[in-house]
């Protein structure tokens, strides 16, 4: 089967059931048919036979690729569904886990039925299951309780999609498993737009001297996940195309290939570079060989060999628009860089806290004196932004900042991550090698988040990096001079890690020069400024959005174990709802956080406040995975005004867009289709 080409990338495989509660029966038969044609046995027992160390780091040297760029999105993915008893996870494509992350107690869960890293998961050892499943059908779905094969895995729901390399093959899978109590119906999307960004970011890693053209029939999905993307050689010959790329050429892979640029847009490939010519031309539209009109966009990818390893400010970034083969104009970093610098500064981070204050006072002490600075606090508290805002008052502002996280790459890549390694250092590494991170962050600032995961072995590597001002890719046998400044982060207590032998007492006091706290958000004195900076951050194109005093007074009451990730993520969900203009009310809150709230502040929401505005319910025509008592609805208005409410206000603030409107509201778009005829006119 070629990459999915007859399925939209907004859409689901013909036949699901809607908002991806679970994949076509029909699909789920044929699957429990080829699980008993594997000799499996419904009443298997979980197989925990461990594979060997080497199995494991041999499956992720070959995967190297795939990790590298998923890890990022994983990290992302899992901001989305945190505290709600699910673990993301990332397989190879034979099925084997590679990378996890979850909640703490359901990690536990996963674990009795091998739900962990090295262990297979393909429908030949599991039987019915969203990650073999997927991976058998090529299809993003969702395995839902009772459709397991084996009887072990029924408490699970498990949202599974293939991830494609740029060329057409499947690479491996991403899921989401949770308990089949806690089902989303949006789950499935998550999973299957996180699998698209994660394609997306391969398509521009892998091509080097390759032209990108980006396009879309409407401009202003340019740069968006749904854009497609060809790539073709310098001479026009056709290389690879994204999955949205090939649904809106109307071809397949395979046909693709027979093809140039000149026979599917019309115009040779000389005329491409004489259109977008200049240093930022807008985009063009462009005729494709099937008639339809799509809007352009072109980058091209400057390859960095190891001679050039010392990048400027820009690297992993030196896609450009129309680009010629000139390089990058200066003109065009210079707007987005100092937008950028603004953003990320101590005086914007300075928001009255007299704890906060404090750090930003010792912080401008210490600027430009090349001491690194370690950031202590609980997780959430912004560590990661300060050390951009440090990085961007320094005068190392024009190069780069380049973040590392320990805690998220596994043990057996970390070293190659940070140091690079050259070309046939370990079986599936890349042609040409990889440049580390250390060496990409060459004259700006290195930023370790969660040094505290930082394995053992690679301490004393790290130390001597940061003494000699040197680093040696693995296989390189040549050492590289790096200059770096360093600010590191942790939420754990170091000194304790160095009385038990698991962090190195050397490389701490190389770390420390400057040792700064971040208080947690339910101790800052600054609470409801920092609530109204995080509102104007997400609020867009003039958008007036207040808060109403009962939210504000309930915010300031809640313990935020999440901090500024739980805070902004919240905040990001109750803007969408609330729509252009208005005011964020109690109705705008998700159900999880509304119940914790009737539950656990110490003076709850009054139970008639919270009766008025009662568990968010399905919308009509949707499924519905567990009863829930019917709630008093807000007077003057039934259930149906309020979910068509809201239908129109989605579909307001999405210019009528359907699919957009559809995933905010976590329906299915027949659904609002269903319910056109009474919506306002001049909605849809």
């Amino acid at each position: 089967m070629s990459a999915g080409i007859h399925t939209r990338p907004d859409e689901g495989r013909v036949g699901a059931a809607p908002a991806g509660a679970s994949p076509n029966p029909d699909l789920i038969g044929q699957s429990h048919q080829r699980s008993q044609a594997y000799g499996i046995t419904a009443q298997a027992e979980p197989d925990f036979s461990s594979p060997s160390r080497g199995v494991l780091n041999d499956a992720l040297d070959e995967n190297r690729f795939l990790f590298q760029h998923a890890a990022p999105v994983m990290e992302t993915l899992y901001d989305q569904i945190v505290n709600t008893h699910s673990m993301v996870l990332l397989t190879s494509a034979r099925g084997m886990v590679l990378h996890s992350l979850g909640d703490t107690d359901f990690l536990e869960k996963a674990s009795r039925v091998a739900l962990t890293p090295g262990m297979d998961w393909s429908e030949q050892t599991k039987g019915t299951n969203a990650i073999g499943t997927a991976l058998t059908e090529e299809e993003a779905l969702t395995v839902h309780g009772n459709q397991h094969y084996l009887n072990a895995n029924k408490f699970l729901t498990c949202s599974a999609a293939p991830i494609f390399d740029p060329y057409g093959q499947v690479i491996g899978a991403l899921d989401v498993t949770g308990d089949h109590r806690s089902f989303h119906q949006h789950t499935l999307a998550l999973v299957r737009m996180s699998a698209q960004m994660i394609e997306n970011h391969m398509f521009a890693d892998i091509f080097p001297k390759a032209i990108r053209i980006h396009f879309h029939t409407r401009s202003e999905f340019l740069g968006t996940l749904v854009e497609g993307i060809a790539v073709f050689s310098p001479e026009g010959r056709f290389i690879s195309a994204n999955r949205s790329g090939q649904f809106q050429i109307g071809l397949p892979f395979a046909a693709l290939k027979a093809h140039t640029f000149s026979s599917l847009f019309g115009i040779p490939i000389s005329a491409l570079f004489e259109l977008f010519s200049g240093a930022m031309p807008n985009p063009k539209q462009l005729v494709l060989h099937n008639g339809v009109s799509v809007w352009c966009r072109v980058k091209v990818k400057t390859a960095h060999p190891w001679s050039a390893a010392r990048p400027d400010a820009h690297q992993g970034q030196q896609a450009f628009t129309a680009e010629t083969g000139q390089g990058v104009a200066a003109q065009a970093l210079a707007k987005p860089l100092v937008k950028k610098m603004q953003l990320s500064s101590l005086q914007y981070l300075d928001t009255g806290d007299a704890q906060v204050s404090s750090v930003i006072h010792k912080l401008r002490m210490v600027s430009g004196k090349d001491i690194p600075v370690m950031i202590l606090g609980e997780t959430g508290t912004g560590k990661d932004l300060l050390a951009q805002a440090i990085h961007g008052d320094s005068n190392r502002s024009g190069q780069p900042f380049v973040s590392v996280n320990c805690a998220s790459i596994p043990e057996t890549l970390i070293e190659s991550e940070l140091f690079g390694y050259e070309e046939g250092a370990f079986t599936g590494a890349r042609k040409k090698g990889a440049i580390g991170k250390i060496l990409q962050a060459h004259g700006g600032t290195l930023f370790l988040d969660e040094i505290g995961d930082m394995p053992k072995h690679l301490q004393a590597r790290l130390l001597r990096v940061l003494q000699e001002r040197r680093v040696s890719p693995l296989g390189a046998g040549k050492e590289v001079d790096v200059d770096v400044a360093v600010v590191c982060a942790t939420h754990k207590n170091i000194k304790d890690m160095i009385a038990r032998g698991d962090f190195r007492e050397d490389l701490y006091y190389r770390l420390n020069g400057l040792v700064v706290r971040l208080p947690a958000l339910r101790e800052r004195t600054d609470f409801e400024l920092v609530v109204r900076k995080i509102l104007k951050a997400l609020c867009e194109n003039g958008e007036q959005i207040g808060i109403s005093p009962e939210v504000m007074n309930i915010f300031k009451r809640y313990h935020w174990p999440g901090n500024f990730r739980q805070l902004h993520n919240l905040m990001r969900t109750a803007v969408v709802m609330v729509g252009c203009q208005g005011v964020i009310e109690l109705s705008h809150l998700p159900d999880d956080f509304l119940e914790e709230l009737e539950h656990g502040l110490p003076n709850p929401i009054p139970p008639r406040l919270m009766g008025s505005i009662g568990p968010a319910q399905p919308l009509p025509d949707e499924p519905n995975t567990a009863p829930m008592p019917e709630p008093a609805a807000p007077e003057g208005s039934r259930l149906e005004d309020v979910a068509l409410n809201a239908m129109a206000q989605m579909l307001r603030l999405h210019k009528g867009n359907v699919s957009a409107a559809a995933k905010a509201l976590g329906v299915s778009r027949n659904t609002i289709y269903r319910k056109k005829d009474l919506l306002p006119p001049g909605t849809l």
